[in-house]
C-alpha cells in the first residue's frame, strides 16, 4: 500500500507539469489512452457474445429451448444484483447521468460488470445490443483514468467522451459514428475541448478492433442506384419509422412500469421476460438476440419471407424487446433498433411494389438500410448520429441524400410525440438531466452551503424594542433572525422596513418585545436544498434574500446577490 501511495503521489506530481498546463495535449495524449481501452474493451464484448452464443447455439432446436432467454436474463440480474452491486439498466442514461450531475464519475467495476450482464442475456437469446454496455464500459475506463491521475471535473467528464468513444468506434468499425454520438447523445456540447480528444479517442479505438478483428465493415451490400422516386419515396418511411420508434419507446415504457408492478425478485422477473422471449423465438428465432445476422440478410435482399411476416417480425421485435429490457434484462437498444428499421424498411418496399410495381430502381436492401437510419435517429432524437453509423456499418455512401432526408424527419416526428428520446425521458422527468452550459447545470454545482452569509445579528424573541435599536445600530444588515433563547430554535424574522413606524416611537421602547412584532410566517432554505429551486422560491414570493435553517438554528441569509456573484464566477469557470 505504501508502494502504491509513493507511486500516486509522484503520478499526481508528475502529470500536470509534464504537459506544460496544456489542457489540449493532455487530454489528447489520455484520450489515446482510453480510446485503446476503450477499443480493447469492444473486442473483449464481441468475443464474450460470440462465445455465449456458441454455447448456447446445441440447445437452441430442443423443445425446451425458450428457457434459455430466461436463464441467461437470471444469470445476468443475479450478476449485476448480488455480485457487482449495480441495479438493472441499459447503461447509456447512466453514463448521461454522471456526466450531467456527478462530474463524470463512474466505478470502477462499471468498467466489466455490462461487459459480463449483457453477453448472458444476447448471448442467452435475449432481444438487446451490445452497444449501450459498451459505452458504459469505455465510460468508466476514461472516468477512472481521470481519476488514477487526478485530473479536474472537466478533463474526466472528456476522458468519459473520449471511452464511449472508442468503445462505440471500436465495436462498430466506425470512428466517425464513434465521434459523433458520443457528442450528440453523451458529452451534449460540440465544444474543441471535447471534439479533439473524442476524435483522436475514436480513431484509436477503431484502429485497436481492426488489428485485432480485422479491417471490416459490419454489413455488407450490393450497390444502390439511387433515383429519384427513391428519394421521394423515403420520406413515407420516415414516418413508418418514427411510428415504429413512438411505439418502441412506449412499449419499453409500459413493460418497465408492468414489471415493476411483480412482486418477485428481480433476477426472477428477469428469468420470466426471458421465458416470454423465447417463446417468441419458437416461432420467430429472427427476433431473438442481437439480430446481425438478419440484418445482413435483409441489406444484401436475401430475405425471403413475405409482406404479412415482415409484419408480424416487425412488431415481434419490439414486444421481444420491451419484455427483455423492461422486466430486467441487459443491453441497450442500438441493435434492436437496427433490426426494427430493417423490417419497417423491408415492409414499405414490399407494400409499394406491391401497389406499384417496377417503381424503384433499387432493390429492398437499400430500404432496409434506411429504415434502420430512422429507427435509430428517431429513438436517440439524435440524426447526425444516425446517418454516419449507417453510412459507416454498411459503406452504402451512395444512399446519403435518403439517409439524411429519413434521419432528420423521422427525429422530427418522434420528437412531437416523444419530446425527449428514450435516453434522456426518466433523467429529464426526474430533474437529473442537465444540459452544458445552462443556467440549471451552472447553478447544480454551486451549494447553498457555499453561498450562506454569516454576518447576520441573530436576536432572542424576549428582547424589548430599546435594546433592539442599540443592536441596529452595530449591524450593517436589514434582516434580524429572531431565535428561542431557552432553546436556540430559530422563530422569526424581523425586517427593519415592516417595523420601521416603532422605532420612532421611544415609548414603545420598554414595552414593547421583539416576539410581538417579528414575522413568524417565514419561508427558509434547507442547506441541502437545490439553488435552482432555491430561486424559484425567491421569485414566486418575490424576496431577495432567504433564511438558511437547519434542524431549526439559524445558519445564516442566501441573498440573490450572492447567488448571481458565484453564478458569473462558476460560469467563467465552465466556459473558460
Amino acid at each position: 500500500m505504501n508502494h502504491y501511495s509513493h507511486f500516486k503521489n509522484w503520478i499526481d506530481r508528475s502529470v500536470t507539469p509534464f504537459f506544460g498546463g496544456d489542457d489540449r495535449l493532455l487530454l489528447i495524449s489520455f484520450g489515446a489512452l482510453v480510446g485503446i481501452c476503450g477499443g480493447i474493451a469492444a473486442v473483449v464484448l464481441n468475443m464474450g457474445l460470440h462465445a455465449m452464443e456458441d454455447a448456447f447455439f446445441p440447445y437452441r432446436f430442443f423443445w425446451w429451448s425458450f428457457v434459455l432467454p430466461g436463464l441467461g436474463a437470471a444469470l445476468s440480474s443475479l450478476f449485476l444484483e448480488k455480485v457487482i452491486k449495480e441495479g438493472a439498466g441499459h447503461g447509456v442514461p447512466e453514463v448521461v447521468y454522471s456526466v450531467s450531475r456527478h462530474g463524470g464519475m463512474l466505478r470502477g467495476r462499471s468498467i466489466f460488470s455490462r461487459l459480463v450482464s449483457s453477453s448472458l442475456t444476447i448471448g442467452s437469446g435475449g432481444s438487446a445490443g451490445p452497444e449501450a454496455p459498451i459505452v458504459m464500459s469505455g465510460s468508466a475506463i476514461g472516468s477512472n483514468i481521470a481519476r488514477f491521475f487526478s485530473l479536474n471535473e472537466r478533463q474526466r467528464i472528456a476522458l468519459v467522451g473520449c471511452g464511449s468513444a472508442g468503445a462505440v468506434a471500436g465495436v462498430f468499425n466506425a470512428p466517425i459514428a464513434g465521434l459523433v454520438f458520443t457528442i450528440e447523445v453523451i458529452v451534449g456540447e460540440w465544444t474543441a475541448l471535447h471534439i479533439v480528444p473524442v476524435a483522436v479517442a475514436s480513431v484509436a479505438g477503431a484502429q485497436v478492433s481492426r488489428l485485432l478483428q480485422g479491417n471490416q465493415i459490419p454489413f455488407t451490400h450490393l450497390h444502390f442506384d439511387v433515383d429519384l422516386a427513391t428519394t421521394i419515396a423515403s420520406i413515407g418511411l420516415a414516418v413508418i419509422t418514427a411510428g415504429a420508434c413512438v411505439l418502441l419507446t412506449r412499449a419499453l415504457r409500459s413493460s418497465h412500469h408492468i414489471a415493476g408492478k411483480v412482486p418477485l425478485p428481480l433476477w426472477i422477473r428477469a428469468a420470466i421476460g426471458g421465458f416470454i422471449v423465447g417463446i417468441i423465438g419458437l416461432f420467430l428465432p429472427q427476433v431473438l438476440g442481437e439480430g446481425y445476422h438478419v440484418i445482413q440478410r435483409m441489406v444484401e435482399g436475401s430475405f425471403t419471407g413475405g409482406f404479412a411476416l415482415v409484419v408480424v417480425l416487425v412488431l415481434a421485435k419490439i414486444l421481444a424487446t420491451s419484455v427483455t429490457l423492461g422486466w430486467g434484462g441487459s443491453g441497450g437498444i442500438f441493435a434492436p433498433c437496427l433490426v426494427v428499421g430493417s423490417f419497417s424498411g423491408l415492409m414499405y418496399y414490399r407494400g409499394i411494389d406491391a401497389i406499384w410495381p417496377g417503381l424503384f430502381q433499387v432493390h429492398e436492401g437499400c430500404f432496409a438500410l434506411l429504415g434502420m437510419a430512422g429507427m435509430i435517429s428517431g429513438i436517440l432524437q439524435a440524426p447526425l448520429t444516425a446517418i454516419f453509423l449507417i453510412v459507416e456499418i454498411t459503406g452504402g455512401y451512395e444512399t446519403i441524400l435518403p439517409l439524411i432526408l429519413v434521419s432528420v424527419i423521422s427525429t422530427t416526428i418522434s420528437h412531437v410525440f416523444e419530446p425527449a428520446s428514450y435516453y434522456f425521458r426518466d433523467l429529464i422527468e426526474k430533474g437529473d438531466y442537465l444540459r452544458p452550459r445552462t443556467d440549471a447545470k451552472v447553478l447544480s454545482d454551486l451549494q447553498v452551503s457555499e453561498l450562506v452569509e454569516k454576518d447576520c445579528v441573530s436576536v432572542p424573541k424576549n428582547m424589548n424594542l430599546g435594546e433592539f435599536v442599540r443592536t441596529i445600530q452595530q449591524s450593517r444588515r436589514n434582516y434580524f433572525p429572531v431565535v428561542d433563547e431557552k432553546t436556540g430554535d430559530f422563530v422569526g424574522m424581523i425586517h427593519l422596513d415592516d417595523i420601521r413606524p416603532y422605532l420612532f416611537e421611544t415609548m414603545l421602547y420598554d414595552t414593547v418585545f421583539l416576539e410581538q412584532i417579528m414575522t413568524t410566517n417565514v419561508e427558509t432554505v434547507d442547506i441541502h436544498d437545490e439553488l435552482s429551486e432555491v430561486l424559484d422560491r425567491m421569485d414566486a414570493s418575490d424576496s431577495y434574500s432567504m433564511p438558511v435553517v437547519s434542524e431549526n438554528r439559524f445558519i445564516g441569509m442566501v441573498s440573490k446577490a450572492t447567488v448571481l456573484d458565484k453564478y458569473r464566477r462558476e460560469l467563467r469557470v465552465q466556459t473558460s
